[in-house]
């Protein structure tokens, strides 16, 4: 049952921020499949039918008391891994990655499904671990084997991307509890050769491309450096107001790719120029801000842990998509928020956003 007095401490400007942003995206995904011959159900219809059953599992996720998951965290660590290891034996392959598990009726991607997870196990053990003076190197022995082996399961898949977004949404909550200087010049001296390790044995040709594209796109103009060149092409020729609703060229001739998912923001930013980038950018801002001030609000560490992973989740997937798309970031494949095409994606924001409202509906309850 839910509890009568949480209805009336509902987050609207949580809802309002989350909404707003889902249906620009859903008008965005419409301008950008526009020119696709679609069969079936439109792009744009099925972003709103995963938005309405995200708002839905978002309700569901509001209606538990989110200090369930602190005594659940690690079984579904476990589970996730379990999954993990799942996908690389008899996972779906599309497109050179093996990310998705058929379960008959749908798919899933349990890497999607291991952010929340590692928010919320990192949130039980820095709950239950306290320090003085900030994290030492022994102090992290315990998380970084936590999330060495979700991280090197994805890469495995491979999912740089994602692999990339679990590292820094745990580097974000451990900094949130608090670092001691000596961790970090640790952390990076180590970070320097692991770096080079992982060039040199772990990435794929294609993910080498991507830096060597991002370090300098016209090395290959018409290969793997395409893409960004397309989209910064898309993002520059919207000007300060763009060229308006369904009116941009890159889009409509369909000279950029993935236009509907990864590259989304380029879409956007054609068409509503500088102005409209400006909007959308405060709107994640306030977010952002917003996810921060609930977990300040918070009356318990728990949920205050909970809402700084969240709100980090947001956070880097908005940092790593824009900057992907105008090409301050290698592509790696990373969708924005409630605005890209994908119902993995909206799935799991909005799973992020309920746990977020909940935290901000229970503070007046304990």
């Amino acid at each position: 049952m839910i509890d009568r007095r949480l209805l009336t401490n509902i987050d609207w400007i949580l809802a309002g921020l989350v909404l707003t942003v889902c249906l620009l995206g859903i008008m965005n995904i419409y301008s950008a499949t526009t020119p696709y011959k679609i069969v079936g159900i439109a792009y744009y219809i099925k972003q709103l039918y995963w938005m309405l059953a995200g708002i839905t599992i978002s309700l569901v996720v509001c209606s538990l008391d989110y200090h369930i998951l602190e005594d659940l965290s690690y079984w579904f660590y476990g589970f996730l891994i379990l999954l993990l290891l799942a996908v690389l034996i008899v996972g779906k392959r599309s497109m050179g990655a093996t990310r998705w598990l058929n379960l008959g009726l749908f798919n899933i991607q349990p890497s999607e499904l291991m952010k929340i997870v590692i928010i919320v196990t990192f949130a039980r053990f820095f709950n239950n671990f306290h320090t003085i003076g900030g994290l030492t190197v022994r102090d992290l022995l315990i998380p970084l084997s936590l999330l060495a082996l979700p991280a090197v399961l994805i890469m495995k898949q491979p999912d740089l991307g994602t692999a990339t977004l679990i590292i820094l949404i745990a580097i974000s909550m451990a900094m949130y509890v608090g670092l001691r200087w000596s961790a970090i010049v640790t952390f990076i001296c180590i970070t320097i050769p692991m770096a080079w390790v992982g060039w040199a044995y772990l990435l794929r040709p294609y993910q080498k491309n991507r830096i060597l594209d991002f370090l300098n796109p016209e090395r290959s103009r018409l290969g793997s450096g395409y893409h960004i060149i397309q989209s910064k092409i898309a993002v520059g020729s919207g000007g300060f107001t763009g060229k308006g609703f369904v009116k941009g060229t890159q889009s409509q001739l369909r000279f950029l790719p993935e236009q509907h998912t990864d590259f989304a923001f380029s879409v956007f930013a054609e068409e509503w120029g500088f102005i409209g980038c400006l909007v959308l950018i405060f709107l994640y801002l306030s977010l952002v801000l917003w996810g921060l001030n609930i977990a300040r609000r918070c009356n318990d560490r728990f949920g205050g842990l909970l809402a700084v992973g969240v709100t980090a989740m947001l956070f880097w997937h908005v940092v790593i998509n824009m900057g992907m798309v105008i090409g301050m970031f290698p592509v790696v494949g990373v969708p924005l928020p409630f605005f890209s095409y994908g119902g993995t994606s909206m799935i799991t924001s909005m799973v992020a956003i309920g746990l977020l409202q909940n935290i901000s509906m229970r503070r007046f309850m304990f």
